[in-house]
């Protein structure tokens, strides 16, 4: 059974630093793409981030490009996202996914964390 687990969110200050993590189990972080989403209130949810299952390489979102970086640890079976430069824009609920590609639509991933909050106050 495919499950996901995020963990890490807070307060946090504009300007400062979090690192999320997404614990995933039932699969290999390494053979499928594994994406970060967040919604914020009264928001659609966002595609912020995409590790490929095929090649490793990771894309980001114009909104987050530049500030955030995400990675994944196969003998951990984690994938992370280190969010630096964090502005109040940045406040939402942060999910996890995985498929077998890379999409920055919600509607292509079947499996999700039960998210993290993240606040970034001014």
């Amino acid at each position: 059974e495919v499950q996901l687990a995020e963990s890490g969110g807070g307060l946090v200050q504009a300007g400062g630093s979090l690192r999320l993590s997404c614990a995933a189990s039932g699969f290999s972080v390494d053979d499928y793409a594994t994406a970060w989403f967040r919604q914020a209130p009264g928001k659609e949810r966002e595609g912020i981030s995409c590790i490929s299952g095929t090649n490793g390489s990771a894309y980001y979102s114009d909104s987050v490009k530049g500030r955030f970086t995400a990675s994944r640890d196969k003998a951990k079976n984690t994938v992370y996202l280190q969010m630096n430069s964090l502005k109040p824009e940045d406040t939402a609920i942060y999910y996890c996914t995985a498929d077998n590609w890379c999409s920055w639509y919600d509607w292509a991933y079947e499996h999700w964390g039960q998210g993290t909050q993240v606040t970034v106050s001014s």
